[in-house]
């Protein structure tokens, strides 16, 4: 299901984790301790979670590649015709994934001469959002991507715009009580469950298939995130007998990389000679990192996560504790969505769920996995780091 790029760049990663040859930033990893029939699985899941997609859509819906959708040059000029405008509804901003969905949604929609009126952050607050899409809906957008805090909460502001005659597209995850193709366009997502999946094979690779485990997740009810915890713990406990979770802590908050240090805090506390810890994105990851630093354990404990932030990225490239990650595609979900709301615009049929496949990220290949994440060359800060830590 993936870009060519995509695979290319996995491939990359399966060489990375095996100790083989790395691309750009070779020097960056130390080989894996896997043995050769344990890497081998491990390789072999990788490759296949780079070409195909696990998760199910919020509705249950089987998942369609996003390389299906595309707009013939007459069809992008009736969308141009109807001077469209758009609002963008974030869970929270500030975050690399989140700006690089806003960088992606922006530059399709202005491809598609739609203009974006409105950019809403409500800090994973359920209240704020509802009310910034009342707000929003005043000013009579023609589209609205978003994606709700809480699914619950949140489905009746949301119902409000479809009622009102919005063409509706969701990142991840729709609101509850609402069905693709019915109430709204679709939903376009990574593949959060394959990313799990995928940070658990690499996790593997890392941890030699042995040893003590800790695992840090989002206790919010959040579909995506549980996903990705669903995913990683699942394939673990399936496929790796060796590797035994002694820690299991759910965290919520504003701010997960506190929860997320508090957590990592208790769990080095109660194992401080645990071997591993999963975070369920970069930025509990951070706090994490913040806790192994405290404990004394920067150097030596193992982490993996998903999504490749600017500061995991950074910890990678310092040849730090982010060992790897599955990474999502957040750019690309953008310039899916903003494809699907001209679906709607058009009246052209859409399937309901829409993904891209999940991104295997090591500490050798994460200057290039960067370029196709975010469609953007490394930021010098990463750069200076690749240099000094090789």
């Amino acid at each position: 299901m993936g870009s060519r790029h995509g695979i290319a760049i996995a491939a990359v990663a399966l060489a990375a984790a095996a100790g083989g040859c790395g691309g750009e930033n070779e020097q960056s990893a130390a080989p894996g301790r896997a043995d050769s029939a344990l890497a081998a699985k491990a390789h072999t899941a990788l490759q296949r979670l780079s070409q195909e997609t696990l998760s199910k859509g919020p509705n249950g819906e089987t998942a369609v590649s996003a390389e299906t959708v595309r707009l013939t040059p007459g069809e992008i000029a009736k969308v141009k015709a109807r001077n469209a405008t758009a609002a963008i509804i974030l869970h929270y901003g500030g975050n690399d994934w989140s700006s690089a969905q806003v960088n992606g949604l922006k530059s399709e929609f202005k491809r598609l001469g739609i203009k974006v009126i409105a950019v809403a952050d409500p800090n994973l607050k359920a209240d704020r959002q509802a009310s910034d899409i009342q707000t929003i809906l005043a000013r009579k957008p023609s589209i609205m991507v978003g994606l709700p805090v809480d699914a619950v909460a949140n489905a009746p502001a949301f119902k409000q715009a479809a009622k009102q005659g919005v063409k509706l597209v969701f990142m991840d995850n729709a609101p509850t009580g609402m069905k693709g193709g019915k109430d709204y366009i679709s939903t376009v997502s990574a593949d959060n469950y394959g990313n799990g999946v995928a940070a658990a094979h690499l996790m593997a690779l890392q941890m030699g298939g042995r040893g003590t485990l800790g695992l840090v997740w989002h206790d919010a009810g959040f579909f995506v995130t549980m996903q990705r915890y669903e995913g990683f713990k699942k394939t673990i406990e399936t496929d790796y007998p060796g590797i035994k979770i002694v820690a299991d802590k759910g965290v919520n908050g504003d701010d997960m990389a506190i929860a997320a240090q508090q957590a990592g805090n208790a769990i080095l506390a109660k194992h401080p000679d645990i071997d591993a810890i999963w975070g369920v994105w970069d930025v509990p990851a951070e706090g994490i990192l913040a806790a192994a630093r405290a404990a004394g354990r920067a150097n030596d404990l193992q982490i993996v996560t998903e999504d490749l932030g600017l500061n995991v990225a950074i910890s990678m490239a310092q040849r730090g504790a982010v060992k790897a990650l599955g990474a999502q595609r957040p750019f690309d979900q953008g310039v899916t969505e903003a494809r699907l709301a001209a679906y709607g615009l058009l009246g052209k049929k859409a399937p309901p769920y829409v993904a891209w496949p999940a991104l295997a990220v090591t500490q050798r290949n994460y200057l290039q996995a960067w370029r196709e994440v975010y469609h953007q060359p490394p930021p010098s800060i990463l750069r200076k780091a690749a240099e000094i830590g090789g």
